[in-house]
């Protein structure tokens, strides 16, 4: 989906988010939940405070792509966000630790819940992205969850 960029827009997806996972079987107050919205959350934050071009919006797409089939092994499931942005000049860095910083923590955020995260490069902007693994128990009582908040290609 596309977002303004703004903090309106920063909060709604965040909040679309966690409303997208619940529909797909994750429930809203189970620790996969609560991770991915705080890792869209900061992506969002980002893409708006670093990302911002004017008259141009930002591009979240969640994916979750369920736990391999019946052969009896148990792995998790794992969820996807990208968060993309018309800016392509400005590229997330993994910062040192300030205890005495007022901002610059979210990709440290970011950096420890995600399995591994990045950033690709598009036609206009940047595509940062991340990979969550979701423990069997993070998820509801479906057991096949897919699906996708992407509208298409992200312009």
């Amino acid at each position: 989906m596309f977002f303004t960029s703004s903090r309106r827009g920063a909060r709604l997806a965040r909040r679309i988010v966690v409303r997208r996972l619940e529909e797909w079987g994750i429930p809203r107050d189970s620790g996969a939940s609560q991770s991915l919205a705080l890792i869209a959350g900061e992506l969002a934050a980002n893409a708006v405070s670093h990302g911002h071009v004017p008259g141009r919006r930002f591009h979240l797409r969640l994916s979750v792509q369920p736990p391999p089939g019946p052969d009896g092994r148990r792995a998790p499931a794992s969820a996807r966000i990208e968060v993309s942005d018309a800016r392509d000049e400005r590229r997330p860095v993994l910062r040192d630790r300030d205890d005495e910083a007022e901002c610059g923590r979210g990709l440290l955020l970011v950096d420890a819940l995600a399995s591994k995260w990045g950033v690709a490069e598009r036609g206009v902007g940047k595509t940062v992205w991340c990979e969550y693994a979701i423990a069997p128990e993070g998820c509801g009582s479906q057991q096949v969850i897919t699906g996708d908040t992407g509208a298409g290609d992200a312009r």
